[in-house]
């Protein structure tokens, strides 16, 4: 296989930006994930692909269930917030202020949206494993002009530089 083939076209995926969150026994998680997507609309559920060494992983196995915060269309800043370790500080994570929704996990109060998801099967192959998660609940904190999926911030609104995948 051609290795700058393979890299391009996984590289034309297009993907959101979302914050994925967890809290167990106190340790928190706040992670940029971007490989996620809805597998099923009865019940519904979602699948993110998540790092197998980073804590986030870790943390929502152990919790069982995470929140996946939609950040929208500006949210940049936020974003790059979460490529490192997540570090909470009385009521904020990394600077963001959030509340605990009904699962448990951390919900990001600037998040356009959000949904929390119960873990029910997890996908062990590759460097990155899948959760895939049934949607408990849904929040919308502000709602979209428009289209809803025109709201969300795209990887590719991060600067020219800035890839994953391939």
């Amino acid at each position: 296989m051609d290795d700058a083939a393979k890299k391009t076209a996984l590289r034309m995926i297009p993907y959101g930006i979302y914050v994925m969150t967890a809290e167990a026994d106190g340790a928190v998680a706040a992670a940029t994930v971007n490989w996620v997507t809805q597998t099923s609309f009865s019940p519904p559920l979602v699948v993110v692909g998540v790092k197998t060494d980073s804590g986030a992983y870790g943390i929502a196995k152990k919790a069982g269930h995470f929140a996946l915060n939609m950040l929208g269309k500006g949210q940049q800043g936020m974003a790059f917030g979460f490529f490192k370790p997540a570090k909470r500080e009385g009521d904020t994570i990394s600077g963001e202020s959030f509340h605990t929704g009904t699962s448990g996990a951390p919900i990001l109060d600037s998040a356009h949206a959000s949904v929390e998801c119960k873990i029910v099967e997890i996908v062990e192959r590759g460097d990155h494993h899948i959760f895939i998660g049934e949607v408990i609940d849904a929040h919308v904190a502000k709602e979209p002009e428009g289209r809803a999926d025109a709201a969300i911030l795209e990887m590719k609104e991060l600067g020219d530089n800035v890839f994953y995948g391939g």
